[in-house]
């Protein structure tokens, strides 16, 4: 299994940032001065760290109908086999859960790639994304910014969870459809988890900005206005 970076190591992260092309503020006069790039990455490290904190968790992905995978519509593509091994919801449901059981994996590998990426990337125009009226800017340009590595990152984790999965009817789904292209089926979830993972970001970045205060840092405060 890969190494997560946990909450500890993206606060420390966060907080050995340093600024870089210092601003301040107009209204922001009893907080220190601050680079608007700083305040954009922080949003995103503590919008990324607890949208991580909620999906490592047992069923983070199943138990959330923001970030629930459903079954690859390929599967129902192939001659109706998912029909005759799939005889009601219930069963449905449990090969579904399967699958979501496997983003685990997926987002454990995931998670240092985006902690990376929000380090490093170039943040373009931070005041737009600061006074954006979209509660999810700053989630949305970063998503774009790092296209579908994510995805590509998350493919062989779910080829091999589709491989070695315990859950016997993935096992009979697998020896049901001949020639079943698991490749295929592991990029859709794949495609499915990346949406997911931004997404859950996205939650928490609309949270922080209705309540900034609640973050407890000088520079998220005042970037949003908080005195």
């Amino acid at each position: 299994m890969s190494q997560v970076v946990g909450p500890i190591n993206r606060r420390a992260l966060l907080g050995g940032m340093t600024s870089i092309g210092v601003l301040a503020l107009a209204g922001c006069s009893s907080f220190p001065a601050f680079s608007l790039e700083e305040a954009v990455r922080r949003l995103l490290f503590l919008s990324s760290d607890r949208a991580f904190a909620r999906l490592l968790q047992p069923g983070g992905f199943w138990d959330d109908q923001v970030t629930r995978l459903v079954l690859p519509e390929s599967l129902g593509n192939r001659g109706g086999v998912l029909t005759r091994i799939l005889t009601g919801p219930l069963m449905k449901d449990r090969l579904s859960r399967a699958f979501n059981d496997m983003a685990y994996e997926a987002a454990d590998r995931a998670a240092p790639a985006v902690t990376d990426a929000v380090r490093t990337i170039g943040v373009r125009n931070a005041l737009a994304l600061i006074r954006s009226s979209d509660p999810m800017a700053a989630t949305a340009y970063l998503h774009q910014e790092m296209g579908t590595s994510l995805v590509e990152l998350m493919v062989p984790e779910f080829g091999d969870a589709i491989r070695v999965s315990r859950e016997p009817l993935v096992g009979e789904l697998l020896a049901a459809l001949t020639g079943v292209d698991v490749g295929g089926i592991a990029q859709s979830l794949a495609m499915q988890a990346d949406n997911a993972i931004f997404r859950a970001i996205g939650r928490e970045e609309a949270a922080i900005r209705a309540d900034p205060r609640s973050t407890n840092d000088p520079v998220l405060m005042a970037a949003f206005g908080v005195k």
